[in-house]
């Protein structure tokens, strides 16, 4: 990451890059504790693969290396967990850790959110949970509320919690 000349970049991520997206997302997730190694989620969170033929992928690349991804999902869309008719959803946010600082996150998530004005939608949806703090910051920033009528909680117990950024009628 040494090159203070590189411009950070954000696109659709290449078939050739999933497993480098599937890789880095496993190393947030599971790497940091917020998901345990072995379980079915950690192994849905390293198919990029399968995940970019059902949904749009989105990368950050800086310096030419994937250092950060997520992925957006249409309601009624086989990973769109939350996503009602009118809202774009985005899942699976990671930032490699010695990427943070560049400002990645932060550029995903706008993408997302400009990508759905443009598609004249209502809302931008997301589900995160309290040990999430860093990406936290950044929905707060960007104004995500709250949904807590919309919380839901895991397989397994966790209690996750939904965020909604209201957008701007056309």
């Amino acid at each position: 990451m040494g090159d203070n000349d590189a411009e950070l970049a954000i696109r659709t991520a290449s078939a050739e890059e999933y497993r480098a997206v599937g890789a880095l997302t496993v190393e947030v997730y599971v790497g940091e504790g917020y998901v345990g190694a072995g379980t079915p989620y950690a192994a849905q969170l390293a198919d990029a693969e399968h995940r970019g033929a059902a949904a749009q992928i989105l990368v950050a690349a800086y310096a030419g290396d994937i250092v950060g991804s997520l992925t957006v999902a249409r309601p009624g869309t086989r990973y769109a967990d939350i996503a009602r008719p009118g809202e774009l959803e985005f899942r699976m946010l990671a930032v490699s850790k010695t990427a943070r600082g560049l400002g990645a996150g932060t550029a995903l998530v706008r993408t997302v959110i400009e990508t759905a004005v443009a598609e004249g939608l209502d809302a931008v949806v997301l589900t995160t949970m309290p040990a999430m703090a860093d990406a936290r910051r950044i929905y707060d920033r960007f104004g995500f509320v709250p949904v807590p009528e919309r919380d839901w909680n895991t397989e397994t117990g966790e209690a996750l919690t939904v965020l909604r950024l209201e957008l701007p009628a056309a």
